[in-house]
């Protein structure tokens, strides 16, 4: 039988459950009251947000605005040109849930620290933040550091500041005179030409150097030149020289009749003497570390990546990736930078990496330094490791494959840097017959110094043992024809060398320009060069034609030098953009009245639809042109423009091969009548079978030329130039 609860017993139960009740609801009370003391800590995206709370700990809360959070409308222009330039901010849409959270997060934090990344964008993003939250922009709540580890990230804390008002007025200027010049060009283009078209500063300026550049190879007219290039022995020992002259002055051969003539001077079986023999120890240094721009340059020449690819992956590593056991960790330094500069913590531990992987022979004592370009801030650091200790090697298991590759170029570069110069010897050689100077250059990798690590492009020439009088013999002569030629199109690489060189746009500008020309149709990529299409060539000439200054590229450097002086506080904001915006509002007026409506024509593509029998004309698309029905929009037919080659399918016998595009943009060839014949192949056939199996014959690409190939064997014959 159950034993009976006694009323003392029970007092306890009620007792004991009152205090439990009580206990919880205490340290419900103090949960609360602890989470409402924590700081708030507001970045732009949720993985640096991630990082960051791991180092500052539980009394900080970190949470992200996902990058902009107010900003011009885009329906308007949303500039008073009356009222100073005074600029209409918005909430940008989509943003309302994200501005709700962080005003409620920030309403029952302990304090408020703004730690957006440190550019004049980071600034704006800040300042907006403060607006938003109610915060004081003159309070101590803005929190900057130029790489995302422990100890950066716990002093920047230690030092706070307040939202520096001269990099956002720079930031404003500049987002400004872009809305100011887009939202008055824009418009005229899309009533004058087409709609959907856009004009911007830097944008029109880069395809402006594309255009140029495509009508320089236009103009250009080949010069026909020889070299001969002569092989020599000593002994056992061959090497090859060039021509270079007679009686010791350098000569031009402009033609084989010159060739012919220098070739008869010449005795073969007879001797050739060494008339002068230099030899020198030349040293090599190592580049600076990487800028925002030297990085996408490097990355697209050695990499083979798009601007826009390289700061996606250059974002990731600086904001963090888990890389085991020490978490979430930003890898590199802030990747929007125009400065070389390097700290001094950061020397020191390449000179303690490099001591001890490499010995002290490898560590240079006084680091190269890098020149800045005109107009740099050297506000940041170089790009570099946040820890060169952490070796590509030892975190790639972490890292994706686009990661990995950007991480060990720049660290590899930044190792070098830090590193002793190359030793090479070299030999300049004079061979000398009947006043006929052939010169022979070698050289040969003394001391390795930083090519230990990174850039070892230079491939050693050894020439033997050669002093002066000594006598050598012809082996033979191969003279060459060769014709001087056009200046290459420029490649993401090339041309932002150009615009920084010209001091046109800011690091963070370059990847956005690039999209934009490409996305607007403006021009397209070949063969990774960048061609202007007859869009792009229409805009340019209408911005030549009515807005000179805004194509002009030192008016535009200019301008920069202006945001750069209003950044450091040197020049007001407002009449920086009046300066600019008077005479071109009387170049937009004039515009208006002048500008003739330009038609794009539809060309006739000389047959009819095969729907509904009207004629097919030839129209231009986002991606270039098309055949399309010229009922349109009644009727929609369109069809892709193809180019024959001349050669019947070797499959069906019925087709003709045509030229395709992939969706990569890379060239193949098929059938004309796909899909009921799925003939294809990556190389050009040629409309000839292989003399030994009968399989069709292709040309392919290979250094030096052209080679007529059959891909079943190892037949080949080269194509004659």
């Amino acid at each position: 039988m159950a034993a009976k609860s006694t009323p003392a017993k029970a007092a306890t139960k009620k007792s004991t459950g009152t205090t439990k009740k009580r206990a919880t609801k205490k340290t419900t009370t103090k949960r609360r009251s602890s989470a409402a003391g924590k700081k708030l800590v507001i970045v732009e995206s949720p993985s640096k947000a991630k990082t960051i709370e791991k180092y500052l700990g539980r009394s900080y809360k970190v949470v992200a605005s996902l990058g902009h959070i107010r900003d011009l409308p885009k329906s308007k222009m949303g500039v008073d040109v009356d009222n100073d330039y005074e600029p209409h901010y918005i909430s940008i849409r989509g943003k309302g849930d994200v501005i709700k959270g962080l005003r409620k997060e920030a309403k029952k934090a302990k304090a408020v620290y703004l730690a957006s990344d440190p550019d004049r964008e980071g600034e704006a993003i800040a300042w907006h933040l403060s607006y938003l939250l109610g915060l004081d922009p003159k309070d101590k709540n803005r929190v900057v550091f130029n790489e995302i580890t422990k100890d950066t990230v716990k002093n920047a804390f230690k030092e706070p500041r307040s939202i520096d008002m001269d990099l956002v007025d720079a930031q404003q200027a500049r987002r400004i005179l872009d809305r100011l010049v887009g939202y008055s060009i824009s418009p005229l283009l899309w009533k004058k030409v087409k709609k959907g078209l856009s004009a911007g500063r830097v944008q029109s300026i880069a395809l402006d150097l594309i255009i140029k550049r495509e009508n320089e190879i236009k103009a250009f007219v080949p010069q026909e030149y020889w070299t001969i290039e002569s092989e020599f022995k000593k002994g056992r020992s061959k090497f090859m020289a060039s021509f270079y002259g007679t009686k010791g002055k350098k000569q031009a051969l402009d033609n084989n009749e010159a060739v012919q003539k220098i070739l008869g001077q010449l005795d073969k079986n007879g001797d050739f003497n060494i008339t002068k023999v230099v030899k020198k120890e030349r040293k090599r240094f190592p580049a600076p570390p990487f800028t925002t721009s030297t990085m996408q340059q490097d990355a697209n020449r050695k990499l083979n990546y798009r601007t826009r690819k390289t700061m996606m992956a250059a974002q990731q590593l600086y904001e963090g990736i888990n890389v085991g056991k020490d978490g979430n960790v930003g890898l590199i330094t802030y990747m929007r930078t125009d400065s070389t500069r390097i700290s001094s913590i950061a020397k020191h531990e390449a000179s303690q990496f490099l001591h001890k992987e490499y010995g002290a022979e490898y560590a240079a004592t006084k680091p190269v330094k890098g020149k800045l370009p005109e107009g740099a801030q050297d506000a940041h650091e170089a790009i570099r490791p946040s820890s060169v200790f952490r070796t590509p090697a030892s975190i790639k298991d972490y890292l994706t494959k686009d990661q990995f590759r950007l991480y060990q170029l720049i660290w590899s570069r930044f190792v070098a840097s830090q590193m002793t110069p190359e030793v090479l010897d070299t030999m300049a050689v004079t061979i000398d017959q009947n006043d006929v100077q052939f010169r022979a250059n070698g050289s040969k990798t003394k001391f390795a110094g930083f090519t230990k690590i990174y850039d070892k492009t230079e491939k050693n020439n050894v020439l033997p043992d050669l002093s002066e009088g000594d006598v050598v013999k012809l082996s033979k002569n191969d003279p060459q024809q060769h014709f001087t030629q056009p200046p290459a199109r420029y490649s993401e690489a090339n041309l932002i060398k150009a615009l920084e060189e010209n001091g046109v746009g800011r690091p963070s500008t370059y990847a956005p320009t690039l999209d934009t020309i490409q996305r607007r149709y403006y021009v397209k990529i070949e063969a990774r060069r960048f061609v202007p299409t007859e869009l792009g060539e229409i805009v340019n000439d209408i911005i030549q034609e009515y807005f000179p200054d805004v194509v002009n590229v030192g008016f535009t450097a200019k301008l920069e030098e202006q945001l750069d002086a209003t950044e450091e506080g040197q020049e007001d904001w407002v009449k920086v953009v009046d300066s600019f915006y008077k005479p071109f509002s009387k170049e937009v007026e004039t515009a208006e009245a002048g500008m003739e409506k330009i038609q794009i024509k539809d060309e006739l593509a000389g047959f009819n639809c095969d729907i509904c029998g009207a004629p097919m004309v030839i129209k231009m698309g986002r991606y270039g042109k098309f055949y399309a029905c010229s009922r349109f929009p009644d009727c929609r037919n369109t069809k892709p423009i193809v180019k024959e080659i001349g050669v019947v399918c070797p499959q069906c016998k019925k087709g003709q091969v045509i030229e395709r595009k992939s969706k990569k943009n890379r060239v193949f060839y098929g059938c004309s009548r796909f899909p009921e014949c799925d003939f294809v192949s990556w190389d050009q056939p040629i409309g000839r079978d292989c003399p030994k199996d009968g399989h069709y014959l292709v040309e392919k690409k290979v250094k030096g030329g052209k080679q007529v190939l059959c891909p079943n064997g190892d037949y080949k014959e080269n194509v004659q130039k």
